[in-house]
């Protein structure tokens, strides 16, 4: 008996191929133009799950186009930066002690990131 072979990715790296794909492409895109722009052997099925979780986190806006929906990134995440920023601030929202989730964020910084983040709050005092 042979071992099945786990090629799952997950699904964080499948997110980031899919909003690659949908920037590249300039405009809406259903999940079979995201299927076939991203040349991998991903079911259509996964596609349009991966599409429907970044619209429920509020990544992607979808418009209705025939029997389904074309999905296209939303304004303020149309890099990775804005990205990241958006998971950052979804993360925070989860937990009800703003404070201290911060607090520990910003004990974990780099001196390099604690540098950077007091420059942009602090932009007169540079």
């Amino acid at each position: 008996m042979t071992e099945a072979k786990d090629e799952r990715r997950p699904a964080g790296e499948l997110e980031a191929s899919v909003m690659a794909t949908l920037w590249a492409a300039g405009g809406p895109q259903t999940p079979g133009q995201v299927q076939s722009r991203l040349g991998a052997d991903l079911a259509r099925t996964t596609v349009t799950t991966i599409l429907t979780r970044l619209h429920d986190k509020g990544v992607v806006e979808r418009y209705r186009q025939g029997r389904g929906f074309a999905y296209v990134p939303v304004r303020d995440v149309q890099d990775a930066q804005g990205l990241t920023a958006r998971r950052m601030h979804s993360e925070l929202d989860r937990d009800t002690d703003r404070e201290t989730v911060l607090a520990r964020f910003v004990a974990q910084l780099s001196p390099d990131d604690e540098r950077v983040l007091r420059d942009l709050l602090e932009p007169d005092e540079r």
